[in-house]
């Protein structure tokens, strides 16, 4: 049985080296013409204000008041958050809750009728 698997091994071993190169001379000397992509960086993510809480019981005041930018404006700041909607009779409005934004509910004469977080 040695004698059968000892050519066997050896015509394996040979196609196995065939399989290596070795880079000639002139190719060490030669710049390569290979472009490397450079790892992706990570996207560095926004720093939010994680300060930015809406508090709808500082922006009661409102409800009754007419619903101009001003208005509007100063119920931003007094309630603490970071951005406010405006959400008339009908409109369709997303279901996503944000701590940081202030819902002002009007009716059909822009009137402010209603003011809560979310």
């Amino acid at each position: 049985m040695f004698r059968i698997a000892l050519p066997f091994a050896a015509a394996f071993a040979l196609s196995l080296s065939a399989c290596h190169s070795t880079p000639s001379p002139d190719a060490a000397a030669a710049p390569s013409t290979e472009t490397s992509t450079p790892a992706a960086e990570p996207t560095p993510t926004p720093v939010t204000d994680a300060a930015k809480r809406c508090d709808a019981t500082h922006a009661q005041w409102a409800v009754g008041k007419a619903a101009d930018q001003a208005t509007v404006d100063k119920l931003v700041a007094d309630s603490g958050s970071s951005s406010a909607r405006v959400i008339k009779p009908g409109q369709a409005v997303t279901m996503d809750f944000r701590e940081d934004r202030l819902n002002v509910e009007v009716d059909a004469a822009n009137v402010v009728t209603g003011v809560r977080c979310g």
